[in-house]
C-alpha cells in the first residue's frame, strides 16, 4: 500500500487577543490507502482541527502535509478548492444538506461544478443513491427524511465525485443507536469493498471499532500508539 495522507511535524495554534493557543503540537501521521481511521479524544483536543487540515478547508502554520503526494499547503486558493471538489468527499455531524432541494439535486450538487452532462450526472446520482439505499427516496426533501436517512444522502453527496479520501466529522454523533448502525455499516462497507480511504473523528466507541486503527489526540498532541480498536459485538 501507498501512503495517502503525510503528516510531518504539523503545528496549528489560534489567537485569543495577546494569547496565544496551541491546538495541534508536533503531529505525525501516516494513512495508507484504503485503510479506515479513527480520530478520538476528549472535546477541544483538535481532532476536527486536524481533519479539516488534512482536508484542505484549514491551513497548518508549520509542519508538511501531503495528500496524495500533493502538497495542498503551497496550492492557491482557487487550486486548493478544485483540489478538495475533486480528492475529498465530507460527511458531517448534521448532514449540511440544503432544505429546498431533494435528496437528488442535494447529491447532484458536487457534480454541477464539472463537464458531465446532464445524463451523466443523473447516471452518478442514481448509482450512489443505489449504494446507499435510497433511489426510491430521491425526491424527497430533507424535512421528509429521517435523520439516518439524511446522513446518507449526505454519504452519497460525498460519493458523488468518486473523490481520492472521505473525511467524516462524527457522522453519528445525531442519530439513534440503529441509524447510527446502518450509517457505520455503510462505512464499512465503502471501505472493505469499494476500497475508499476513510478519517472519522468519533467519541464512539462503537464507531470507532469499525475502523482498522484508532489514534488519540489529547490536548493537540498525538499519540505513537496506533492499535487496532477492540471489536465489539453487543
Amino acid at each position: 500500500m501507498k501512503p495517502l495522507v503525510e503528516v510531518r511535524d504539523l503545528c496549528k495554534h489560534y489567537r485569543r487577543g495577546e494569547q496565544i493557543i496551541p491546538v495541534l503540537v508536533d503531529i505525525n501521521l501516516t494513512i495508507f490507502e484504503g485503510e479506515f481511521i479513527a480520530l478520538m479524544g476528549p472535546s477541544g483536543s483538535g481532532k476536527s482541527t486536524l481533519l479539516n487540515l488534512i482536508a484542505g478547508i484549514d491551513q497548518a502554520d508549520s509542519g508538511m502535509l501531503r495528500v496524495g503526494g500533493v502538497d495542498i499547503a503551497a496550492l492557491s486558493e482557487s487550486s486548493l478548492a478544485d483540489w478538495r471538489a475533486t480528492h475529498v468527499g465530507f460527511i458531517f455531524q448534521f448532514y449540511n444538506l440544503i432544505p429546498v432541494l431533494t435528496a437528488f439535486e442535494n447529491v447532484e450538487l458536487p457534480l454541477l461544478l464539472t463537464a458531465l452532462s446532464r445524463r451523466e450526472r443523473r447516471d452518478h446520482v442514481d448509482l450512489v443513491l443505489g449504494m446507499v439505499g435510497l433511489q426510491d427516496r430521491m425526491a424527497h426533501f430533507p424535512s421528509q427524511l429521517s435523520g439516518g436517512q439524511q446522513q446518507r444522502v449526505a454519504i452519497a453527496r460525498a460519493l458523488v465525485t468518486d473523490p481520492t479520501l472521505i473525511v467524516a466529522d462524527e457522522p453519528t454523533g445525531d442519530l439513534d443507536r440503529q441509524s447510527a448502525e446502518e450509517i457505520l455499516d455503510i462505512l464499512e462497507h465503502l471501505n472493505r469493498e469499494v476500497g475508499k480511504t476513510i478519517i472519522m473523528v468519533t467519541h464512539d466507541q462503537r464507531a470507532a471499532a469499525k475502523a482498522h486503527h484508532v489514534r488519540h489526540l489529547d490536548k493537540g498532541v498525538l499519540n505513537d500508539h496506533d492499535a487496532a480498536p477492540p471489536r465489539t459485538t453487543a
